[in-house]
């Protein structure tokens, strides 16, 4: 989950969500090991609320770990960091 800056990289707030949604759903055919993918954004005003949460989903540690290494995730990673304030994640498995 992230928390969105009002305006980053000449894009509003509303700009920014579309973006960041755009380029991670990009990422599913290009990036084999993804196996299921779903971005939302927050719709309740809420001081605890984050603006976007990403949920994915991975056959193993070692495929999400090659999704983590993988040159365009890396690429949306640093576009990510540069319009955003805070990050939250949490990896499990079931």
């Amino acid at each position: 989950m992230w928390s969105v800056k009002d305006e980053a990289a000449g894009l509003s707030k509303k700009q920014i969500l579309a973006e960041m949604k755009s380029k991670l759903e990009a990422l599913v055919p290009v990036i084999k090991e993804v196996k299921k993918m779903e971005v939302g954004f927050n719709f309740l005003e809420s001081p605890a609320a984050w603006d976007i949460a990403l949920y994915t989903e991975f056959d193993s540690k070692d495929a999400l770990n090659a999704y983590q290494v993988h040159p365009e995730h890396v690429k949306l990673k640093d576009f990510i960091m540069s319009v955003t304030d805070k990050r939250a994640v949490v990896d499990y498995e079931i």
